[in-house]
């Protein structure tokens, strides 16, 4: 699979590590020390997340600044987070910046043209299998439930949208959302495509973004626009935290690693159909209704075999 913008891999959350090889990033260290964070420990979380990664390469007292917390403190928040200083915690947000700049030109593949077929499928289950284990045991389970609850929300319009490739998710999730609930849209791409929904994007929507490295500047965009609207953004990204994350209410990570030099999908995918599983479950008998008040509406339309609901 390519990316938004012809992405490639990299793990830079150790200095000098350009490879495959799915080390934390800040991010993740973030997201797994939480719990144990003071009160002063949490705003500068905040701060550090609501600007990533760049609120972390300016110095303490300007990141203290930001937070409306003291330098002591950063000191104490980066060391909670296993760094043995500031200026190891900034080396390996400057690794996370070149890794969210890598691309398939600029990055090896882990198999060549002289690797066999056996090898091939080995390298592709293992990188596989692992990016599906990192991803969830990394997941954030409060904002993956809070996701969860907005998706179940009828009261609410669910508006999904992506870049180049990332946009078969989004539409993945929405064929499936609407099979259980109402009021469910896919904001078609391209120039001169949905003006009436941008324009009626408001308070009321849940606007389901999905971005991953290199970023896509309209999903950005359209994403910031519908925040300053006053709808709530839920962000599926990779651990480098797409610019959306900037202003998402919600922020739910996966691995990208793949044996080609291309971001893979997999775990993408994979976190897509568990929050897919989550609204069937959550929803329960209001969705079985839905579901056979469509497979009935299609077999009116169309007489002959059942609907392929699949």
């Amino acid at each position: 699979m390519g990316p938004d913008n012809t992405s490639g891999h990299g793990d830079a959350s150790n200095p000098g590590d350009t490879s495959r090889a799915a080390a934390q990033t800040v991010a993740d260290r973030v997201r797994r020390a939480q719990d144990s964070f003071s009160a002063g420990e949490r705003k500068i979380a905040k701060a550090l997340l609501g600007h990533y990664p760049a609120a972390g390469l300016e110095s303490t007292s300007a990141l203290a600044a930001r937070a409306g917390a003291s330098a002591p403190t950063v000191v104490r928040f980066v060391a909670r987070l296993g760094f043995a200083g500031y200026r190891d915690f900034q080396a390996a947000l400057r690794d996370e910046v070149q890794a969210r700049r890598a691309s398939p030109l600029t990055l090896p593949a882990m198999i060549t043209d002289a690797s066999d077929t056996s090898e091939l499928m080995e390298v592709a289950a293992d990188v596989g299998c692992a990016a599906l284990k990192q991803t969830f045991a990394a997941l954030p389970a409060e904002d993956f439930e809070r996701a969860t609850e907005l998706l179940c929300d009828t009261s609410r319009r669910i508006v999904g949208f992506g870049g180049r490739f990332t946009s078969m998710l989004a539409e993945y999730l929405d064929l499936h959302l609407r099979l259980m609930r109402p009021d469910t849209l896919l904001h078609v791409r391209g120039p001169g495509r949905d003006e009436g929904l941008v324009a009626d994007l408001g308070p009321r929507d849940v606007c389901v973004v999905f971005d991953l490295r290199r970023y896509q500047r309209g999903t950005v965009e359209l994403a910031r626009f519908a925040h300053g609207r006053g709808a709530t953004v839920v962000l599926v990204t990779d651990p480098w935290l797409s610019p959306v994350a900037q202003f998402a209410d919600i922020v739910l990570p996966a691995r990208v690693e793949a044996p080609s030099p291309f971001d893979s999908l997999v775990a993408p995918l994979a976190l897509t159909e568990a929050l897919v599983a989550a609204v069937q479950a959550r929803l329960g008998p209001a969705a079985a209704r839905r579901m056979r008040a469509v497979d009935d509406a299609l077999a009116d339309l169309e007489p002959g075999p059942g609907p392929d609901l699949a």
